[in-house]
């Protein structure tokens, strides 16, 4: 059962990432707070990748498949996407309903699951589907269908859905390597992080130095963002490598609780009735979908 320590560890350091990205975008354009998530975390992913072979000097360098090189671009591409939404919900919604919405990730991979990779689900499941639906639908802020806020429903979806075809492919990617879990995952790790970095860095530095610029007039918080960024990827890529992704995600819905302590006790911020329902439905939902 060591993949469900890996998935606490990464829900509890998620929390504290998303909390210190919120803190990032009062002043920090999206693709900046986006960047903040990976390009400290680079290093500590590289760090750590050659503190394994030191302490375990039997391990050999994988061989990387085309296939690999296919996933890693795939996650690295929809995670960002992910992270950009999500920070967007930030914006619209507070701390609490925009990472509740994002977190229709588990349902949306267990769907995927189903489309792509021949994962079954029971009726039982698509009950939890719909029930994921009607969550989605009160977290918009909607008390009827004219209501619905339909900017804030596809952002969230859209960043729940990237962020399942990133989980999705980082297990893929890990799977190609057949090598030891923490050696797979920690390749992928690396590989994913470095590549997003580099790829924003390259996007910033030509199209918006003013982000860049107001990213590093906040190195606390980046650094902070960086350090639970790595401690969340290296929880989930290890619990990713050991079991599936739908089992996986579901543990990790008790990100909910620590993030509505956040939200309370730390931004001060309250929630709608409809908003704690429509939370704590996206975790039912979730857990239906897997155990059913």
């Amino acid at each position: 059962m060591l993949w469900i320590w890996f998935t606490l560890l990464a829900a509890f350091a998620q929390s504290g990432r998303n909390a210190f990205q919120k803190q990032l975008s009062k002043t920090v354009p999206v693709l900046g707070v986006t960047l903040a998530r990976f390009l400290y975390a680079t290093p500590i992913a590289f760090g750590y990748l050659c503190f394994l072979y030191q302490v375990e000097p039997s391990y050999a360098i994988p061989q990387f498949s085309g296939l690999f090189f296919a996933y890693i671009l795939g996650a690295s591409l929809c995670q960002i996407l992910a992270t950009a939404l999500m920070v967007q919900l930030f914006r619209l919604k507070n701390y609490a309903i925009g990472v509740g919405l994002a977190r229709s990730e588990a349902i949306l991979a267990a769907i995927l699951g189903v489309i792509f990779f021949g994962t079954e689900i029971s009726y039982l499941g698509w009950l939890g589907v719909i029930i994921g639906g009607v969550a989605l639908f009160l977290m918009t802020g909607a008390t009827q269908l004219r209501y619905l806020s339909w900017q804030t429903l596809l952002i969230g979806i859209g960043s729940g859905l990237s962020f399942a075809f990133t989980s999705l492919w980082v297990r893929e990617a890990s799977l190609q390597l057949h090598s030891d879990f923490l050696l797979s995952a920690a390749w992928v790790l690396f590989s994913v992080i470095s590549l997003e970095a580099l790829l924003l860095l390259i996007y910033l530095g030509l199209f918006e130095r003013s982000t860049l610029q107001k990213l590093w007039k906040q190195p606390k918080f980046a650094i902070a963002t960086s350090l639970f960024s790595f401690l969340g990827s290296f929880g989930w890529f290890n619990a990713m490598s050991l079991n599936d992704v739908a089992f996986v995600k579901t543990v990790g819905q008790v990100e909910i609780l620590v993030m509505l302590m956040i939200s309370y006790f730390i931004f001060k911020e309250r929630l709608k009735s409809q908003d704690l329902i429509g939370i704590f439905l996206i975790v039912l939902a979730a857990l239906l979908v897997v155990w059913g």
